[in-house]
């Protein structure tokens, strides 16, 4: 089906008992199978017939996410956050069944040793007595999310949601600013009680979940269901060191240079966006102008970009602007049936919109080169740690074409972008530990582990003041990142993948055909490599190693220190 568009696609509930029975029935087929190419076939059949559920599952997410008080599709995901976990025995039963076929070296030589690596983290990682909690966990994660896109600040005359509210954070007015944050921090404090518990829950079951597969707690479990095969919990830690060795340093410096543009003594938490005095970078155009201009830009970027983006807005698959209900998130997911990758956000007419339209679409167009270069939907996606690179790679490709969207303001942009892909490292690792401590530790209190977080921001974002709120001193800035709740241990990804993204920038300098063919190439293979195995096909460094971060990072440092001594 080529002629289809987005809000036109009807939804309809799958009946889980035909999958299930379709996985067994491909399950015996494996088994009695005789030769090789019956076992290709089956496999290849199945490949082929589970994607419209799968689509019907992404439908339904989407249509949650569009508008989290629609009745109808909240029971959808209420429906699957029941109902899937059992599917996960039937498909365990399938892919072993792959994986001890006596022609497993026959795939192996056609498809590569990823499609059985994923199978090991599939059998290590499910068991029975698992299934009640992957349902619980559903249904708290849905609670956050749902809290989250239902939001409703009353401020400075206007009833706004997350995104609403934030882009006061970069207001002309100093004030103002304060007032938006301190409206902001009130709506987390507000539901602080029941964030708690569900964040109590949370580690419970998911400890509870790693316990029950032999492990501490856990960590080892959530590691898994990233897809990580060939780096652990130590490699994060030592990556993480050098975060604080090599950036925390940088990130200060590059904040008082902030304070000395903006006037002012320190840049307490609600000046942090405000990179210039007279005024950050805004787009020049409304909604509908960003994606026109994106059009225009992709299709300088490459003939495959240019392809990419008609397809996108042909076939209505960017969701971008914001609404009341609309969930507080920014994602791309895919429709495997269609071959079709789709784009939700939230507008708030601030330089973030330029960055979901590298961010995300940078997401899509990686999914959107997979699905027509990889010959199962196995390797369609990448594993998470891999998938950021694509990206925030897109966002540094993106730079030559800032006039186009912020006119004058294009080097406004550039070096608040820049610094912000820097000074975010921190942050992100700071999550990451932030998870660390609460798994492997459970007794801590709610107030306990909210105090932790306060002494890693102590730890690697020494700069932050919040002016004597409350709630924020005392470590509830946590709260707003949704990915603790909903995916946890991702958030690391983000930070390792900065590294390659600004591999990619300095590449760009040096040779940029060289760089573009590079991230073809990452982009075209999608999931069949493990992660460091993908890095070395895409030419990208290992951010794990000695001295990593400070080499992947210092060019632009070099651009970002010249630009606050200028």
């Amino acid at each position: 089906m080529t002629d289809f568009k987005f809000p036109s696609l009807e939804y309809v509930r799958p009946n889980l008992d035909d999958i299930k029975n379709m996985y067994v029935t491909w399950t015996n087929d494996i088994n009695n199978a005789k030769d090789y190419d019956t076992i290709k076939s089956v496999m290849l059949k199945a490949d082929t017939d589970i994607k419209p559920f799968e689509t019907m599952l992404q439908l339904a997410y989407i249509r949650n996410t569009l508008n989290t008080a629609d009745k109808f599709y909240e029971d959808e995901m209420a429906f699957f956050n029941e109902n899937l976990p059992l599917l996960a025995q039937v498909q365990l039963g399938y892919s072993m069944a792959l994986y001890n076929s006596p022609f497993k070296k026959e795939l192996e030589a056609e498809y590569g040793t990823q499609l059985f690596s994923k199978i090991e983290l599939q059998k290590k990682s499910f068991c029975e007595k698992n299934i009640p909690l992957m349902q619980k966990e559903s249904q708290l994660t849905t609670e956050y999310q749902k809290i989250m896109g239902t939001c409703a600040i009353d401020f400075n005359g206007q009833t706004l949601n997350l995104y609403g509210i934030t882009k006061y954070f970069e207001n002309d007015d100093r004030n103002l600013r304060e007032a938006a944050y301190k409206a902001y921090s009130n709506f987390y404090s507000s539901n602080e009680k029941r964030l708690e518990e569900i964040w109590d829950e949370l580690i419970k079951i998911r400890n509870e979940m790693g316990r029950n597969l032999g492990f501490e707690n856990f960590i080892p479990l959530g590691y898994m269901q990233q897809g990580r095969t060939d780096y652990g919990p130590d490699d994060v830690a030592s990556f993480r060191d050098q975060v604080k060795e090599v950036l925390v340093p940088l990130c200060k410096k590059l904040y008082d240079a902030q304070a000395k543009r903006l006037g002012i003594d320190h840049v307490m938490a609600w000046d942090e966006k405000r990179v210039f005095a007279d005024g950050n970078a805004h787009p020049i155009g409304d909604d509908d102008f960003m994606v026109a201009t994106a059009q225009k830009m992709y299709h300088k970027i490459s003939a495959e970009t240019g392809e990419f983006i008609d397809f996108m807005i042909d076939h209505e698959l960017l969701d971008l602007k914001n609404k009341p209900g609309k969930a507080a998130t920014g994602y791309m997911t895919s429709l495997d049936e269609f071959k079709a990758p789709f784009v939700f956000s939230v507008f708030n007419g601030t330089i973030g919109d330029m960055q979901v339209l590298t961010h995300e679409l940078g997401h899509a167009f990686a999914g959107y080169m997979a699905m027509r270069n990889q010959p199962i939907s196995d390797y369609y996606s990448e594993s998470t740690d891999i998938a950021e690179i694509h990206s925030m790679s897109m966002e540094q490709f993106a730079y030559p074409y800032a006039e186009d969207f912020f006119g004058a303001d294009a080097d406004k942009y550039r070096f608040a972008h820049l610094q912000e892909a820097i000074t975010f490292v921190p942050f992100g690792v700071a999550v990451d530990e932030f998870q660390h401590i609460c798994y492997m530790h459970p007794e801590l209190t709610p107030k306990e582990r909210t105090y932790e977080w306060h002494k890693l921001e102590e730890k690697y974002m020494p700069w932050r003041k919040y002016g004597g709120d409350e709630f924020m001193e005392r470590g509830g800035y946590w709260y707003h990142k949704l990915h603790i709740f909903l995916y946890p241990m991702y958030y690391i990804n983000y930070t390792l993948t900065t590294m390659g993204a600004m591999e990619f920038k300095k590449k760009m300098a040096e040779d940029k055909d060289k760089a573009w063919s590079d991230y073809l190439n990452l982009c075209k293979t999608g999931g069949s490599r493990s992660y460091l195995n993908t890095l070395k096909f895409a030419n990208v460094s290992n951010p794990f190693l000695s001295g990593s971060v400070e080499k992947a990072t210092s060019y632009a440092k070099e651009i970002l220190l010249k630009e606050i001594e200028d």
